[in-house]
């Protein structure tokens, strides 16, 4: 089964927020934002932008008739800004216009006076003042300070991360229609329905159920879309409150770039101990974690960056630390691994560093150290179903890891001025959201009497195949052919209080809850289907291929006279499905618990190709062993596979986020913000599904796949520092990301950029 959408995509027939047919009287939304990252506002002057043709009204935040509030975790964001501004974008007014052209037009005209205050775009600064959102958080494991003591080597070392920009292709939009007795409808391109419908009854000062959210499908979300999407959705929705009429809200890309989250950076410190033999006995890391103005997400975020730091690791004696550190940038949000590639980049960096002082190879540290069945994560869950030392060996075996050193050291020797470098990265990523309400789920199923089927969940589809997931899995549970099922947009009518669409537990979720609302509806089918037959016992009727069978005989009945005779006899042929991830705990005053319901695991071989002379470098091939437990579709995973990693070699390599000392946005376009494209990733590809697990508890066994191969991509930045290495042994190269071209280059010749600074001057 393919993706059911790809036809629609590639004919241009699937709609999006925007594309549906235009209401009468629709109206048009450009934003405001403030020109400087901090500053208190004097004064905002429209009278000049209402004069403007096509003008209907300009909105402040005086005029939000609730509360202008729209913090998610900790209430510290307006929607528009009162009397101060804390980043540059930061929206202070909204234009309401007859189209765009006249809105963007006004905002023009609108002057506001700002006095200017100083800004910080350093987390390390900003927690040296005591700017710090929320409560820093440790996690500790045995006994650090003791260990040092047993290790032959401490190694200590910095690492420096930079964020990444979402690129969706679809920016952030939203439409907002009016309905009757005051109550809105909103087509948002969310990932979290419920949030946009909670967030804007705060806004209007209404009740949940008089805000409608309906959400079709998204061009792309990769974790922008899971908070940040919100206030979009609460500006167009208020602007509609005002006039009384249809508003639409999107986004220029330049304005989405400037105004929105990304993804974290970070800056941390690690110590770490070692024996003689490579056995990692201690580690001790710091995170520094730039949050951005507000706190969106970052607590959250910076919480699994703490499950994470000892990646696919096990370590005796650990102490992690992180705080989220407030800065005078856009709120950074959640961004596919949610924290977890942060904390994975610095634990790969001190292996590194570690083995460089020892003198052996990268791969020779991470092996011995490998998770095993029942060993502790730092956090005091087990490791269930461990499967790091299987993807390893796998890998190691079907890749021909030794044969790949050989080639690499042999290609070293005979060239001089291009170095091969390679590089191994185990991964392990625990599956659930670790704000444990979270993980819950509703699904709606209706069975028509003509044998079709809908399917209505919180699940949103966003490219990643979850509407092709679902149809499978209902069409299983049904034992029908998938034609007959169709997967309903999310709705806050039809389902509610979902969660967001997030931490690759949708189909998780969202599938488990739609088995059991079908196997509600099947078990009334089965009594029926007993009594009127004639037979003994229920629990053996099976239908398959849309076959009823008893006692794995046919009974004649097909699926439509099933579903007929149930219509005739009054059988309710509609069902609600709940499901709520078991067996999940943890206690945050302890710092221990079990988070997580399973984890996936994975290795990848790197291999690239570096001109030491240019600083430019070539991906020559990239061969992972998955994790993926028993697969829905292999097709979807292996697109999602696919898509992860390009996001993690781009993450670690080309997309370089460039602020300002005054919080402005540098690298503020697709001409200046570089993106992964299809010369850029491997020329030679390879996935290898590991299937073997036992079930897990995703729906038939399936394991999650959105988030984990990211990390995959770590292992790039470690394969051009061992052909950095190669080229030049006594270079200081940090543990600086993204290492772009111009960066590899300067590192390995320092010289030459001391040079073009004397030119400048």
């Amino acid at each position: 089964m393919k993706h059911i959408d790809a036809a629609a995509h590639t004919r241009g027939e699937s709609q999006y927020v925007d594309d549906s047919p235009q209401p009468l009287g629709l109206l048009h939304v450009a934003v405001l934002g403030s020109p400087l990252a901090h500053g208190k506002i004097l004064s905002i002057e429209i009278e000049d932008a209402l004069q403007c043709d096509g003008v209907i009204t300009i909105v402040l935040a005086g005029d939000i008739p609730g509360e202008n509030q729209i913090g998610a975790i900790i209430p510290d964001e307006h929607l528009l800004a009162e009397k101060e501004v804390f980043y540059v974008g930061e929206p202070v007014a909204i234009v309401v216009a007859e189209n765009f052209a006249q809105a963007l037009q006004a905002k023009n005209k609108i002057q506001v006076q700002i006095e200017e205050l100083s800004a910080v775009t350093d987390p390390r600064a900003a927690f040296a003042n005591g700017q710090i959102i929320g409560t820093p958080r440790t996690f500790v494991f045995g006994d650090v300070e003791n260990a040092w003591k047993q290790c032959d080597l401490i190694v200590e070392g910095r690492c420096d991360m930079g964020g990444q920009e979402h690129v969706y292709l679809e920016t952030q939009r939203a439409r907002a229609v009016p309905l009757e007795n005051g109550a809105m409808r909103l087509y948002a391109s969310t990932q979290s329905p419920y949030a946009v419908q909670r967030t804007v009854a705060g806004i209007l000062g209404l009740p949940h159920h008089k805000i409608e959210v309906d959400v079709k499908r998204l061009g792309g979300g990769f974790g922008g879309k899971e908070d940040q999407a919100t206030a979009w959705s609460c500006l167009a929705a208020l602007a509609a409150w005002k006039t009384g009429k249809p508003v639409e809200l999107v986004l220029p890309r330049h304005e989405d770039m400037v105004m929105t989250g990304k993804r974290h950076p970070y800056s941390s410190d690690f110590k770490i101990g070692l024996s003689a033999q490579g056995k990692i006995l201690a580690y001790d890391v710091k995170h520094y974690q730039n949050s951005g103005a507000a706190a969106d997400l970052s607590t959250a975020v910076l919480e699994r960056t703490l499950f994470h730091s000892t990646n696919a690791y096990f370590i005796p004696n650990t102490r992690i630390f992180g705080a989220c550190c407030r800065t005078n940038l856009p709120p950074n949000t959640a961004f596919r691994g949610f924290g977890g590639p942060q904390g994975m980049f610095v634990m790969e960096s001190a292996i590194a560093k570690a083995a460089e002082q020892l003198n052996i190879q990268r791969e020779e540290i991470q092996r011995r150290n490998l998770l095993c069945e029942n060993d502790i994560f730092p956090y005091g869950q087990h490791a269930h179903e461990a499967r790091a030392e299987k993807t390893w060996a796998e890998a190691e075996n079907s890749f021909a890891l030794p044969g790949l050193k050989e080639r690499v050291a042999q290609f070293n020797q005979n060239n001089f001025e291009k170095k091969k470098g390679y590089a191994v990265m185990p991964i392990c990523f625990g599956i659930s959201f670790t704000t444990h309400f979270l993980n819950q789920a509703g699904a709606l199923v209706h069975v028509y009497t003509d044998g079709s089927v809908s399917v209505s969940t919180g699940g949103v589809e966003m490219g990643q195949g979850f509407s092709t997931n679902i149809t499978r899995i209902a069409a299983k549970a049904f034992g029908i052919n998938q034609v007959r099922v169709k997967v309903e947009s999310a709705n806050t009518t039809r389902v509610a209080n979902m969660s967001p669409s997030a931490a690759s537990a949708t189909t998780d979720l969202n599938g488990n809850a739609t088995i059991n609302a079908v196997t509600e509806i099947v078990d009334r089918l089965k009594s029926l289907a007993v009594s009127e037959l004639g037979l003994g016992q229920k629990e053996k009727l099976s239908l398959k291929k849309e076959r009823l069978f008893y006692a794995g005989k046919d009974t004649g009945w097909d699926w439509k006279k099933l579903v007929q005779t149930a219509y005739l006899n009054r059988v309710d042929l509609s069902a609600h499905g709940f499901y709520a991830t078991p067996g999940i705990c943890f206690d945050k005053q302890k710092e221990k618990g079990h988070p997580f319901a399973y984890h996936v695991y994975g290795t990848a071989l790197l291999e690239v190709t570096v001109d030491c002379l240019r600083g430019t470098y070539n991906i020559d091939s990239t061969k992972i062993v998955h994790d993926l437990g028993r697969p829905l579709n292999e097709l979807i995973d292996r697109g999602q596979v696919e898509g992860a990693l390009a996001q993690g070699l781009g993450w670690m390599t080309l997309e370089e986020l460039i602020f300002d000392k005054r919080g402005h946005f540098l690298s503020n376009s697709l001409a200046t913000y570089k993106v992964p494209d299809v010369f850029f990733m491997p020329d030679d590809l390879e996935i290898n599904f590991l299937q073997t697990a036992p079930g897990a508890s995703g729906p038939y066994g399936a394991k999650a796949v959105g988030e984990p191969p990211f990390m995959y991509g770590i292992g790039l930045f470690f394969a051009i520092r061992h052909a950095m290495r190669a080229f030049n042994p006594k270079a200081d190269l940090p543990f600086n990301s993204p290492l772009t071209p111009e960066k590899v280059l300067l590192q390995l010749h320092p010289q030459w950029g001391i040079d073009a600074e004397n030119r400048r001057r």
